[in-house]
């Protein structure tokens, strides 16, 4: 089974973390670009203009829809980020929904966000972890 995994790059230590747990029970996986660097502490947090850079310059968006489209499954790493419990960024709501029109399988790790779009991410029908990725099947 191959799974990406999806997520803020404040959350990118916790998805190193679920790729080896993934990996050890002989999953393929797939982290956002980059994912590795910011989990390092190799690359910081960029502001608003250099992160549209970036996702234009090398095609980010694009690049990831292809892993989604070519898996199994989409793992979305919703951990805490600032005052907003479960986070799911604008790019991770844009990942759970190439996994939906995909058709698939799409988990949250944590439970879904109150913000803006909760009621689309409701509609999603995500698979909801709570913390224990033994029930990724």
């Amino acid at each position: 089974m191959k799974i990406v995994i999806c997520g803020s790059m404040s959350a990118s230590k916790q998805m190193i973390e679920i790729e080896k747990l993934l990996k050890e029970k002989g999953y393929e996986v797939v982290l956002p670009a980059r994912a590795d660097r910011y989990a390092s502490g190799d690359l910081q947090a960029e502001d608003s203009h250099e992160a549209i850079k970036n996702k234009v310059e090398y095609d980010l968006i694009r690049e990831h829809y292809l892993s989604i489209k070519d898996a199994d499954a989409v793992i979305i790493a919703n951990y805490d980020k600032g005052d907003i419990k479960n986070y799911i960024g604008g790019n991770s709501f844009l990942e759970a929904g190439f996994a939906h029109v995909l058709n698939k399988k799409l988990y949250f790790v944590n439970d879904i966000p109150v913000m803006n779009y909760s009621d689309e991410l409701y509609a999603l029908q995500p698979i909801i972890l709570n913390g224990d990725l033994s029930q990724i099947k």
